[in-house]
């Protein structure tokens, strides 16, 4: 019986030893500041820290978050698993990265999607210029528009989200100057999330003309879609490709590559840089559209902009433009 009992112990030993060989030596944390479920632009978040995980040979874990103060709660307790990295998504994160930054100078956070001010140098972020890519869903929107009324259906009236509905309105008058665009928000008490009130909005603003729509109102979106295929009117929409889920509805995405922003920005700090910051338009193809994308992906998209090559092409031409900069667009989140 000792004989087995040893033999049991030093194969438990060489378990627990290969055990340990495969776990990874460092571990990031995803801290979503909503509920995941079927938001896209959150879902890039996890995609994006999962495939980091796999190239820097870490740990992965996600934390969703459903309110505020959740989401102080699942930062410290990534802080307390002794997370080397922090990412978190969105402005509801701006208040926490400026307490707990300067509090945990060993662990590293990113900020994706926005930046804060006095940043520590353990405190990094990956921004977008949101704006390039609406501005070509507003020149689409205006070569398309048989009313000559668009508009755009908005989460919150904050500075931040009239990179989209600014950008998108830009957009439309450099193609048609006369062109009205009407731009409403959702509101509310969860307006990235209250596909309803969505709905209502876009309605609304079909019923006063407009005939084309972009849709920046992240959870709310498929609010919009729905009432696109009631009432007949055409929809953009923003950051992944939702056609295959509301076909025959929308004409194209401005594309925001979530994932491919923050598995580089977690190489810069990996290599040991202070204070990153990365902002990422077109040129850097972190923004886009389908109608930038190779042919064989745009045929498959299962968006409209597949039968309009004349508006895909103006597109291609406008994107280049801007990416070589003898377009120069203002930044609309600071002119507020």
């Amino acid at each position: 019986m000792t004989g087995m009992w040893k033999t049991g112990l030093a194969a438990t030993a060489l378990l627990m030893a290969a055990n340990v060989a495969e776990a990874a030596d460092k571990l990031f944390v995803y801290v979503s500041p909503d509920p995941i479920g079927v938001n896209a632009f959150l879902k890039m978040g996890q995609t994006g820290i999962e495939a980091a995980g796999q190239k820097f040979d870490a740990d992965v874990k996600t934390y969703e978050s459903r309110t505020a103060a959740e989401r102080m709660e699942n930062v410290n307790a990534a802080i307390n698993e002794g997370a080397d990295i922090v990412v978190v998504l969105g402005f509801e994160f701006n208040d926490i990265m400026k307490e707990v930054g300067p509090a945990n100078p060993d662990t590293q956070f990113l900020i994706v999607d926005q930046c804060i001010e006095d940043r520590p140098d353990n405190v990094h972020c990956a921004v977008f210029r949101e704006y390039e890519a609406s501005y070509l869903m507003g020149v689409a929107a205006g070569m398309m528009t048989e009313s000559n009324k668009v508009g755009a259906v908005g989460a919150l009236d904050i500075p931040f989200l009239h990179r989209f509905t600014d950008g998108y309105a830009q957009g439309v008058k450099s193609v048609k100057p006369d062109a009205e665009v009407d731009i409403r928000w959702v509101g509310g008490e969860n307006p990235f999330a209250d596909p309803v009130r969505a709905k209502e909005q876009a309605v609304a603003m079909h019923a006063a003309g407009a005939d084309y729509i972009y849709s920046a109102t992240s959870g709310g979106d498929f609010g919009i879609f729905e009432a696109a295929g009631e009432k007949g009117f055409k929809v953009f929409s923003v950051d992944v490709n939702h056609c295959p889920e509301a076909p025959g509805i929308i004409v194209d995405q401005s594309l925001k590559r979530v994932d491919t922003a923050l598995e580089t920005a977690i190489g810069a700090i990996l290599d040991g840089e202070k204070k990153v910051t990365m902002a990422l338009g077109i040129k850097e193809g972190g923004v886009g559209a389908i109608a930038l994308e190779d042919a064989d992906t745009i045929a498959k998209s299962q968006c409209l902009i597949v039968d309009r090559p004349d508006v895909a092409e103006k597109l291609r031409s406008v994107a280049a433009s801007i990416a070589d900069g003898s377009l120069k667009l203002e930044d609309p989140m600071f002119a507020q």
